[in-house]
């Protein structure tokens, strides 16, 4: 009987089966390995964990980039500021003379917008969060 006149396929041979036999074991065996990788919790807790380090690692050094950026800034004014009472005191002593020179320095610091120890404090503050955030990343 031929497949032409609707007649049913042939039957498989033993080596066949053999054959569907062994290739449906391999895989269940992949299929049995994907789940228990699925199912190892301890396995996955530790890739999270080095992926949760990488991420802190990166927004530390992005934290220390900002933070080394606003102190160059603040020591900018700072420097800014310094020079230009600098300036103004020598104005004043070229003007004046000498003797008037201690009394309009401290009227000058004391008439400043920003008091020296304020300034001072500030550094201070930025140097201590610069080493606190490297002092985290060791």
């Amino acid at each position: 009987m031929s497949e032409k006149n609707g007649s049913p396929a042939p039957k498989p041979t033993i080596e066949e089966l053999r054959a569907r036999t062994r290739q449906d074991r391999a895989e269940l065996g992949e299929t049995v390995q994907a789940l228990a990788a699925k199912a190892d919790v301890k396995a996955r807790a530790k890739e999270q964990v080095e992926q949760t380090k990488l991420k802190v690692k990166a927004q530390a050094a992005e934290a220390t980039e900002r933070v080394r950026g606003a102190a160059a800034a603040a020591a900018g004014v700072v420097s800014g500021k310094v020079h230009e009472v600098a300036d103004q005191t020598a104005e004043k002593v070229n003007q004046n003379g000498s003797r008037d020179l201690t009394v309009q320095a401290r009227e000058q610091i004391r008439n400043s917008p920003v008091p020296i120890s304020l300034v001072f404090a500030g550094a201070l503050a930025v140097v201590g969060i610069i080493l606190i955030v490297r002092g985290r990343r060791r």
